[in-house]
């Protein structure tokens, strides 16, 4: 067994298992594959078989024989004929097959919650997020999930609305010919972040919006455009959180608050 530990609520871990469930021609199966990515909520997996999204599956261990009851989330890789990866869930958040004990995240900063929108009927929700659910989603773009409207399982994505990053002066979202000036939409998806000034300050907060070219976040500190910052999108607080480079170009004053909506791009 390789492991590659990080010192946060995922690990890099690779551990057999055996999967019994039923493939996406609703045929039973009974395969071996082995774990990419753990945390608390469950795990990232590779098997040879290509699973039934939102299906039940029942996952051994295969180093210590204990198993557990697993949702499939969906896949966070593109499958082949030699199958692919996927996330899955608990079913029952109590249990732990893989003998890791994470450490507690204190308070509520590193929830994730999105704005999605049920394919089927279009109803858009702000729905709170597990890890698995976070990677794919951000790996497909869609989840499949129990919609009360359409009384059924249906795929929901991230609500389809662009989001302009709010400033005191909007800047056109159009040229003349109608062409989309944006480069990059924009979903509603709170992540936590941490910002990092090159005077030394630090805050952590969370997104209010986020897109391939960076995001957006409330702070009552005073960054003026243009400024430089280092950025941890999302941020982990019990470990360590990669950073990337990036700018403030937009700011707009929350009224009757000392706070501001800063809009944040990457270098």
């Amino acid at each position: 067994m390789v492991a590659q530990k990080r010192r946060s609520d995922r690990l890099r871990l690779t551990i057999p298992l055996r999967v019994h469930g039923i493939d996406s021609a609703g045929v039973k199966i009974k395969a071996e594959g082995r774990t990419l990515v753990l945390n608390r909520h469950g795990a990232r997996i590779q098997l040879g078989e290509k699973l039934a999204v939102g299906s039940l599956v029942r996952i051994v261990n295969l180093t210590n024989n204990r198993e557990a009851e697993f949702r499939v989330v969906g896949p966070t890789a593109p499958p082949s004929e030699k199958g692919g990866e996927w996330g899955v869930e608990y079913s029952n958040p109590k249990e732990d097959i893989w003998g890791i004990r994470f450490p507690p995240i204190e308070g509520d900063i590193a929830e994730a919650a999105a704005l999605l929108e049920c394919q089927a009927c279009h109803t858009a929700v702000m729905l709170r997020l597990s890890l698995v659910e976070v990677e794919v989603l951000d790996a497909t773009g869609v989840l499949n999930r129990q919609c009360e409207s359409c009384d059924r399982k249906t795929s929901w994505g991230y609500a389809e609305k662009q989001l302009a990053v709010e400033s005191a002066k909007p800047a056109p979202t159009r040229d003349k010919t109608g062409a989309d000036l944006r480069r990059h939409r924009r979903v509603a998806l709170q992540m936590p972040v941490r910002v990092r000034d090159y005077q030394g300050g630090v805050e952590v907060s969370k997104s209010d919006n986020v897109s391939k070219g960076g995001f957006s976040f409330v702070s009552e500190k005073n960054y003026a455009n243009g400024t430089g910052v280092m950025v941890a999108c999302p941020y982990s607080p019990t470990g360590e959180s990669p950073e990337v480079h990036a700018r403030i170009v937009r700011q707009r004053t929350i009224a009757g608050t000392n706070r501001k909506v800063y809009g944040v791009s990457y270098d």
